[in-house]
């Protein structure tokens, strides 16, 4: 009697048995397969941005590994599945913890949102000068929240990308030859002709400056006091701030040489004396 009792209670069980140990086993091959399918999609994702040198590795390794841990959340939920876990309240849990901190991470979505946008389009890269947020520097590193400026006198400036993807972005480096704009003023009872030769003499010994395109030197504004120049020589992206710095002196010590006059401001006071009605200059 007690053999056949026992034997009851095993036909019983065996069909559980059966069906946890094969809930397990393909539970098990579920995880496996996931995690192997996860990896592959973000390694394929990674090497898509190698194909392309124009594309940013950064973006697409951060694609990469959102696309990898989505799957593996899924993967996660069919596991669960397979053991009788209702995953309707899962995932309905986790869309609303989810919604809750993006709610509590507005400003980091928003600068997460601007460093994709400015990965994409790369509207600058590292080792550009670029003037961007109030702020002009050299970049020195670009992420998903926020890119570093070097300025130069080599202070580290953190600009949050929402703040720099909003605003008017000024790339420095964006071209290989540059124009450097400048201004000069001379008396007006100087020659513009003499003036405008003395200044393209300096351009023409300058080692910087580009024979082509040609340096433009003409007249821009007649001014209160002076005859204004607007000057532009042309030179490589690496020999801008050279040419900012280094011309405008020689031009002076040139005009003075040549003995042409730099204006200054003048202002004509005239004074009324009341008892006598005379006017003194």
């Amino acid at each position: 009697m007690s053999e056949l009792l026992e034997k009851i209670d095993m036909n019983q069980y065996f069909p559980v048995a059966i069906d946890w140990a094969s809930n397990i086993l393909l539970a098990i091959v579920i995880l496996l397969l996931g995690l192997w399918f996860a990896g592959r999609v973000n390694k394929l994702i990674v090497a898509a941005s190698k194909k392309n040198k124009h594309l940013d590795d950064t973006l697409f390794r951060f694609l990469g590994s959102v696309a990898r841990y989505v799957i593996i959340a899924f993967v996660m939920i069919a596991v669960l599945n397979r053991f009788g876990v209702q995953t309707a309240s899962i995932v309905a849990l986790l869309g609303a913890a989810g919604l809750a901190v993006g709610l509590a991470l507005q400003g980091a979505m928003s600068n997460l949102a601007a460093g994709v946008m400015l990965l994409i389009f790369r509207p600058y890269k590292v080792n550009d000068f670029i003037e961007a947020a109030g702020r002009f520097g050299k970049v020195t590193e670009i992420d998903m929240f926020t890119t570093i400026l070097q300025t130069f006198d080599n202070q580290q400036i953190i600009v949050p990308n929402s703040q720099i993807w909003g605003d008017q972005i000024i790339n420095h480096s964006h071209y290989d030859i540059r124009g450097v704009d400048m201004r000069f003023g001379v008396a007006y009872a100087e020659s513009t002709d003499a003036a405008r030769s003395v200044i393209e003499a300096v351009l023409a010994n300058h080692p910087h400056v580009l024979k082509n395109p040609a340096p433009f030197v003409e007249v821009e504004t007649l001014n209160n006091s002076s005859v204004d120049f607007l000057v532009r020589p042309f030179c490589k992206g690496e020999h801008y701030f050279d040419l900012l710095y280094s011309v405008p002196e020689q031009i002076k010590k040139a005009l003075d040489e040549n003995e042409i006059e730099i204006p200054f401001p003048h202002r004509k006071v005239i004074l009324v004396n009341e008892t006598t009605k005379e006017l003194v200059l």
